[in-house]
Order: C-alpha cells, then structure tokens, then sequence
C-alpha cells in the first residue's frame, strides 16, 4: 500500500515539491556559507518526494544552534516551501481521493519551516 500511495503522491505532488526543495538546495549551496541549510533542503526533498512509510522525528543532540539556524531557513526559503506545501494540500483536499495526501502536505509544512534538529527515519 504505501509503494501504491507513493507513486501517486509522486504524480500529483510530490515532484513539483522535490523541485523546489532541490532548487533551495542548490541555491544554498551555491552561497556556500549555507551549505549545512542545502544538505538538509536535499534531505527534505528526497521526503517530499518519497513520503509514506517514512516519519521526521526531532534529533536528541539538536540544540540551540538547530533553532539559530531554522530562523535563517524560514527567512531563506522555509516560508516559499511551506506556502508550496499549503496550496498543495488545498488543492489535493478539494477531490475525495486527495485527501489523505493533502493531509500529507499539512503534515510537511513544520519540517519544511525548520529542517535543522529533524531526522527522517522508516516507520
């Protein structure tokens, strides 16, 4: 069920997702003193893009550095990817067979609002 599941959220919303994740990624990058900010854009994109079976979980050792770090993200690029998330369920919500994954863009918008101090790990 959750390969099934995974292969339509990919159609309907998971790639354009993973493309702005990738996009931020590499803009991050790019700018080479947010590289830390891109490696965990990339992380969450492969989320995004592969979802169900998968669940964020905060990291123990994360501390006051990961929260630092997530107020530059959402000024960055967090808030673009949160609004893609929001518009994204809203629109999955609006037919029946949508729901569960536009349920599943509600459920990304934290992550894609602080990246810094999550671990992506199998359920």
């Amino acid at each position: 069920m959750k390969t099934l599941l995974n292969i339509i959220w990919l159609v309907l919303s998971g790639f354009w997702l993973f493309l702005g994740y990738l996009l931020a990624g590499i803009i991050c990058c790019i700018l080479i003193v947010t590289i830390p900010w891109g490696i965990a854009s990339f992380r969450i994109g492969l989320y995004a893009l592969w979802p169900f079976g998968k669940t964020v979980v905060n990291k123990p050792t994360s501390g006051v550095w990961s929260f630092l770090g997530n107020v530059v993200w959402v000024i960055v690029a967090g808030i673009w990817l949160a609004i893609g998330h929001i518009l994204s369920g809203i629109a999955l919500c609006i037919t029946i067979i949508g729901i569960p994954f536009g349920i599943a863009n509600f459920k990304m918008v934290p992550v894609s609002l602080a990246p810094l101090g999550k671990e992506i790990v199998d359920i």
